[in-house]
């Protein structure tokens, strides 16, 4: 029976065989497990099977999409649990070959070979592992690691020669690295010190001519390595120096103790750079962004690659990091293989980036790579899963770019040129069927690359006919109606077509454009009178005003639907407003209220929301009675009255009036009086409910957690109703800070606002949405989710994608769900990736939308088509102060009421005012009375 060897440790499975053969000897039969141990040994298989369930599901994803970084990452860790050492092997040879290795990843791997390896062709394996290790990142520990490895092979042939240069390469890789570099030349001289004690003859014995050289030649070995480090500022230095002080025999020389001081201070000059690298937090980016813009004015390319690597190493899924990195090798060091292990590591890092992959196309190009080894790097580019459909048009441009230039076009035909047209060809038909059934979008809409395909074969192949039928696909395909598209086309026929065509497109171009018509006509008309014959100026002359005539007839039409359009809005405007105030002359009807209290509250209102409030004059409705009618409409009543001899209103109204005055002002709440010296300590609360009862004890109870309350000041209404919004003072300035935090809370059932307290007619620009309305690559839009679904769900969703580190719903003002939501993660390679599996996805029978989250910019009004629309409209007509009569009928003369409205007329497209009209120093007209209008009547 095979036993474990002396000093061995049986694993698990050996072990519990062994202890039940030693039972079977002994004739003792194997007990059956006690309850306990059989409780947890079905646990232990309930664990197994759902770790294989699991490790089943994470391969069957990544069959599906291999670049998902997070589940190459979890199948690693539960195969590696599970000591299922062949299938891990396996996976991560697969994960290597599409990203480079964290240092963890890399460092467990290594150990688990090393534990594995027993003969010499094992250590060659591990050595090759060694080196791949290197290559992704520069890890001082992964280095450090591979010569202590190499150092168990000393006694092989070439052994020590082979450790030296294992240390040599780690000191040019992260020697310089001013915290751990010394870790390294240390372990470097301890290996050396170590070769000399084995050469020192033994004491009292004269050592022979060859061991005295081979002495020599060790101790000058430790002597440089001590030169060497003293001269590279790193941490800690003087330690170094009195290191070698003491170990040396020789007094040091001069220049080591002044390349030692220079050394030192320069260390001086970074130390504040890695004091902040020690405490900050990870990622450290910005202190990493401030270390590499002082390393890039020192000019020291060494140091610059080091910290861009130390920076990268922590900030691997930061595109821009990478896109830096790879600009300066290209435009500083240009070093072949070094540019494109760079590239190389960008775009496997960060695959998901167009603009990594497009730099890396042109870097290959730059140093003459094998054209097999672009086209494969191309079609990685292609299976990235890119996350907009204008990121596969730009690779594919790039990359046709590549095939363009490989082109001697001198020939007729050659094989480069026929690989051009066929990858124009695939272009095509990819960006048809796998882009458009994607994202329902080319991505491509104005067909770039067709159009450079037709130049290409006009300018180069003499290939016109190709061309225009390339065009004549562009325009079937929506373009048709923009002008610059046919005027782009009219150029090409221009320049390598010939003027037949070229008329023939801008006729065509006429009749379909419609968004800029006027600049096709100029260009007929321009083509026809240096080119043309008499038939075609006239023919031109004809097409041209008739498609005028007809733009400028819809562009009337559409601008006056547009105006009716806008009437009709400020019609239901109007009719909102006359109902509220209905509503409000109902219920102030039933106390015995007259038009001097109507008459109060429409001034408090408009001290309370300003102008636009009380801008347009109030209407007398039907109903409403002496409660409705202030003193300016009781004036013109009764002119009215008076010419039909009734005009007995004013004698029974004075002494009500009064009495409703002083009715309101014993009613009237407290004016508000904010001060703007409290602004720092005050906060403005909104949307608060209207029924709220005692507004001012409830913000003090709710406010009080934030700090001392120093004053709660709610706005009611001149009826004394809560309004739903006020002020929170407090003591102090933090205070107020705190309190912020407590925006969006739920009180009552809706969302509290709570934002800083501004004047914004002093501050017009302060806003105080405080979410990014920018493009945010690692943060989801989620849209089309059941307006029941909670925070808590969404989060259970999103989850297995990556590490989730915010979620916002997204409710009205009113506290209920809109069926959207913001999903927050903590890299974009975690939000690319939720991107591809939970689009389409269905929750509780509904299809939910995923996108990266881009809020579209706001338009902002164009002035130039205001004022068009605004000179086409039909001018509104204008109402008195009692608004429009049943009848419709304005019993004005028509006479007096064109003179009224302002002349005006355009020249040149401009809108000019007659000057009496716009002319401040000219006299309005004298207001008339409807019995003056009597008079005027009977005169004719």
């Amino acid at each position: 029976m095979a036993t474990a060897g002396a000093g061995e440790e049986p694993n698990p499975g050996e072990k519990e065989d062994l202890q039940n053969r030693e039972m079977e000897s002994e004739g003792e039969p194997c007990e059956e497990p006690e309850d306990g141990s059989s409780s947890e040994e079905e646990d232990e298989d309930d664990d197994d099977k759902e770790n294989e369930a699991e490790i089943q599901r994470l391969e069957e994803q990544l069959s599906i999409n291999a670049f998902d970084y997070n589940c190459h990452v979890d199948l690693i860790k539960l195969l590696r649990q599970a000591g299922e050492l062949g299938k891990l092997r396996r996976a991560r040879q697969k994960m290597s070959e599409l990203f480079p290795l964290t240092e963890e990843i890399w460092l467990d791997w290594l150990k688990d070979e090393i534990r594995m390896s027993e003969d010499g062709s094992s250590r060659e394996k591990v050595y090759e592992l060694f080196e791949r290790a290197v290559k992704d990142y520069i890890c001082p520990e992964i280095w450090l690691e591979f010569a202590q490895y190499s150092i168990g092979g000393m006694g092989q042939e070439g052994g020590i020669e082979k450790v030296r240069s294992v240390f040599e390469r780690a000191i040019t890789a992260c020697g310089l690295h001013m915290t751990k570099g010394s870790t390294m030349w240390d372990a470097y001289r301890e290996f050396e010190n170590a070769i000399l004690s084995t050469i020192q003859p033994p004491p009292g014995t004269i050592p022979t001519s060859e061991q005295q050289q081979m002495l020599n030649e060790q101790l000058e070995r430790i002597h440089a390595l001590f030169r060497r480090q003293l001269s590279i500022p790193l941490l800690d230095m003087e330690t170094t120096y009195a290191e070698y002080e003491e170990w040396s025999d020789k007094p040091i020389p001069d220049s080591v103790i002044q390349q030692y001081k220079q050394a030192v201070k320069q260390m001086e000059n970074c130390k504040a750079h890695e004091e902040a690298l020690m405490v900050a937090e990870t990622p450290k980016m910005s202190e990493y962004q401030a270390y590499i813009d002082f390393v890039l004015k020192e000019g020291d390319p060494d140091r610059i690659q080091l910290t861009f690597e130390r920076a990268l190493a922590e900030n691997c899924l930061v595109p821009d990091l990478w896109a830096r990195y790879t600009h300066y090798l290209d435009r500083q060091l240009k070093v072949k293989d070094l540019v494109l292990a760079a590239h190389d590591r960008a775009a496997r890092n960060c695959p998901w980036t167009v603009g990594l992959w497009k730099r890396y196309l042109l870097a290959m190009e730059r140093h003459g790579v094998d054209h097999q080894r672009v086209c494969d790097n191309f079609e990685k580019a292609l299976n990235a899963g890119f996350i907009q459909a204008t990121d596969y048009v730009e690779i594919w441009q790039a990359y046709l770019d590549y095939l363009r230039r490989r082109v001697n076009f001198s020939q007729d035909s050659s094989k480069e040129l026929e690989e051009l047209r066929s990858a124009y060809t695939r272009a095509l038909e990819y960006l048809k069927q796998e882009v458009e059934e994607r994202f329902s979008g080319s991505g491509d809409p104005s067909c770039t690359i067709m159009q450079n395909w037709a130049w290409i074969e006009a300018r180069h192949c003499n290939n016109i006919q190709k061309a225009r039928e390339l065009w004549d696909s562009i325009m079937t395909k929506g373009n048709a109606k923009y002008a610059n598209m046919w005027l782009e086309y009219y150029n090409l026929e221009r320049a390598h077509g010939d003027a037949q065509h070229g008329r023939k497109a801008l006729h065509r171009a006429v009749q379909c454009t419609t968004d800029y018509p006027e600049h096709v006509c100029d260009m007929l008309l321009m083509l026809e009178r240096i080119e043309g014959s008499l038939d075609d100026w006239d023919n031109a002359v004809q097409k041209t005003e008739a498609r005028l005539s007809r733009i400028n007839e819809q562009r009337t039409k559409a601008a006056a639907k547009e105006a009716v359009l806008t009437r009709q809005e400020e019609e239901k405007a109007e009719q909102r407003k006359k109902s509220r105030a209905e509503k409000k002359a109902l219920k102030k009807a039933k106390k015995p209220t007259k038009g001097g209290e109507k008459r109060k509250a429409d001034e408090d209102d408009e001290e309370e929301w300003g102008e636009e409030a009380v801008e347009k004059p109030k209407k007398k409705h039907k109903g409403e009675g002496d409660t409705a009618v202030g003193e300016d409409d009781a004036e013109e009543m009764e002119a009215e009255m008076g010419l039909f001899g009734r005009n007995e209103t004013r004698k029974v109204e004075a002494p009500i009036k009064q009495k409703a005055k002083l009715a309101v002002q014993a009613k009237e709440p407290p004016k508000v009086v904010h001060d703007s010296n409290k602004e720092n300590i005050t906060v403005f609360v909104s949307n608060l409910s209207y029924n709220m009862t005692d507004p001012e004890v409830k913000l003090k109870a709710l406010f009080e957690g934030c700090g001392e309350v120093s004053e709660v000041r709610p706005v009611y209404s001149s009826s004394g109703n809560f309004r739903g919004y006020g002020y929170v003072e407090f003591k102090e300035e933090k205070c107020a800070m705190n309190a912020l935090q407590m925006d969006r809370k739920m009180v009552e059932g809706r969302p509290m606002f709570v934002s800083p307290c501004v004047d914004k007619t002093k501050n017009p620009d302060f806003k105080v949405f405080k979410y990014s309305t920018a493009l945010e690559k690692h943060k989801l839009f989620v849209s089309g989710l059941p307006y029941s679904c909670t925070k808590e769900e969404v989060e259970e969703l999103f989850k297995p994608h990556g590490c989730v580190k915010d979620i916002r719903l997204v409710t009205n003002r009113a506290g209920k769900p809109k069926g959207l939501a913001y999903v927050e993660y903590e890299n974009e390679a975690q939000a690319s990736q939720a991107v591809l599996k939970m689009d389409g996805t269905q929750i509780k029978e509904h299809t939910i939308q995923v996108a990266i989250s881009n809020p579209p910019r706001r338009k902002q009004p164009d002035m130039q088509e205001i004022a068009k629309q605004s000179a086409s409209m039909v001018p509104r007509q204008i109402y008195g102060a009692r608004g429009r009569g049943r009848t419709q009928l304005a019993m004005m003369p028509r006479a007096l009421h064109r003179q009224t409205m302002p002349a005006v007329k355009a020249e040149n497209g401009t809108m000019q005012e007659d000057s009496t009209t716009s002319s401040p120093s000219a006299e309005e007209p004298k207001k008339m009375s409807n019995a003056d209008f009597a008079r005027m009547l009977l005169k004719k």
